[in-house]
């Protein structure tokens, strides 16, 4: 009989952002718009980049591997968003919540060393450009890059082997929009301690090794602005680091809000609100703040429109 109540849950009820059927409806409309242009945003991005041969450099290079995660990230968990909002139904099998709660860990972990990458390539190119071209070349821009997918992945497999390792039999209802390791491990019927603790020292891990390489770089960034004599240098070092800075603020504070509270009982409600700003609010700002003041990437714009436009005339 124990056997038999140990194995009993075979799906899981996501409860998503509200039970009530109009508003559930607005917020299909207003997610489906999200989504839309989150995936619109960042492959325009990768478009602009790839089209303009002045954008192929170390800078872009990174900021098209943080579009596609941004793609893939929203990809991960908005369509079952969308169709629990549209049929008011929030089941979901525990194979596909596994799934689900890998991808959009792992892409959550890529983003994390993507995000540190990239504020290294600012610190080589500000504080050492006689050298950066040597330091930051093809070759370690591969390896920046893979070892960001390459963690994320190793990260994202001991979160979710660990989770489900337990044993889940009721109850079954994830008071979240999709299934997050922290919500989903709530559920457990057995005692988590020693999971929670791994989760929070590999979160610890992933977050401070790439919190603090940004802090670091930033800081000799900083120094080396302030020692600048040219104040049209010093506006353009903090003007390409402006909005890579606020990209950090946002993902990072929420991030660290979630997955860096141990033993503590978790709001849920208060999980799901954190949780709109990383999985909805930043893959949507991302290419706007990237490219809003961005010089480089109107001109990209401006040229592949210019193209098109001639092409018409032909």
């Amino acid at each position: 009989m124990e056997a038999e109540n140990r194995t009993s849950i075979t799906e899981f009820i996501l409860v998503g952002l509200t039970n009530d059927r109009k508003k559930q409806i607005l917020l299909f409309v207003i997610t489906l718009l999200i989504y839309s242009l989150s995936i619109v945003g960042n492959v325009m991005v990768i478009m602009l980049v790839r089209a303009d041969s002045r954008l192929h450099t170390p800078m872009y290079f990174f900021l098209t591997q943080l579009a596609y995660v941004e793609i893939c990230y929203v990809t991960s968990t908005f369509p079952q968003m969308l169709f629990n909002l549209l049929t008011g139904n929030g089941a979901i099998s525990l194979t596909r919540c596994a799934l689900q709660m890998f991808i959009a860990l792992s892409l959550g972990v890529t983003e994390c060393f993507l995000l540190a990458a990239m504020a290294y390539d600012r610190y080589l190119a500000i504080c050492h450009p006689l050298l950066y071209t040597i330091l930051m070349g093809r070759g370690r821009q591969l390896q920046l890059a893979s070892a960001s997918w390459g963690w994320s992945t190793f990260f994202a497999t001991i979160g979710v082997s660990c989770t489900f390792h337990h044993h889940f039999c009721g109850p079954n209802r994830i008071n979240h929009f999709f299934c997050e390791l922290p919500v989903v491990l709530k559920l457990a019927c057995a005692n988590t301690q020693v999971t929670e603790l791994i989760v929070f020292l590999a979160a610890t891990v992933v977050l401070l090794s790439s919190i603090s390489t940004v802090l670091t770089s930033y800081g000799l960034i900083l120094s080396t602005v302030l020692k600048m004599r040219s104040t049209a240098g010093r506006h353009k070092a903090f003007s390409t680091c402006a909005s890579h800075l606020a990209v950090v603020t946002v993902f990072y504070g929420t991030v660290i809000t979630m997955y860096m509270r141990p033993g503590q009982v978790r709001a849920s409600d208060f999980d799901k609100q954190i949780a709109i700003f990383y999985i909805m609010v930043t893959p949507l700002l991302n290419p706007i703040i990237y490219t809003l003041r961005n010089k480089d990437i109107h001109a990209a714009a401006a040229k592949v429109l210019g193209r098109q436009d001639m092409v018409q005339k032909r």
